[in-house]
């Protein structure tokens, strides 16, 4: 039978804002490149996106380029966590379905496995926030003491 031991537990749970910023940064880092790519030839994203059928090709592109971006520097900074988590979870959404399904789960195969892992992490975020180690975290720390 499994005991509970409550220094553990307490010492354990010191590690969740520790976790929390390396899961933004991870998911920061990932985000960089692709975002970066499709800002170096948004032309070229709108038209791959048309070719798959996406609508308001010209749009999505900017939509999609803008929301990863956007999620690179509020994650790093950990801004918003919450807010920014929910798009680029959208994100993650339509990158399955329009390219990585149909390829199956590995990600050897160009399948569908790193959005999939990208989304369960940003659900994390959504439900626990940026963490102490973000700005918003101080702000509601800050927000505590004003009270």
């Amino acid at each position: 039978m499994f005991v509970k031991c409550e220094k553990i537990d307490a010492l354990l749970n010191k590690g969740q804002d520790v976790a929390l910023l390396l899961l933004r940064s991870i998911l920061a880092y990932g985000f960089f490149s692709p975002a970066m790519h499709k800002w170096d030839d948004i032309g070229a994203v709108a038209e791959w996106f048309g070719s798959m059928g996406i609508p308001l090709p010209t749009l999505n592109a900017y939509m999609a380029a803008s929301t990863e971006l956007a999620g690179v520097v509020l994650l790093t900074i950990g801004l918003a966590v919450r807010y920014i988590s929910v798009p680029l979870m959208f994100v993650m959404v339509v990158a399955i379905t329009t390219v990585h399904l149909a390829n199956g789960f590995s990600a050897g195969d160009n399948g569908f496995e790193i959005p999939l892992y990208y989304m369960l992490m940003l659900f994390v975020l959504v439900t626990f926030g940026g963490g102490r180690f973000s700005v918003d975290g101080y702000l509601a720390k800050k927000k505590e003491t004003e009270v």
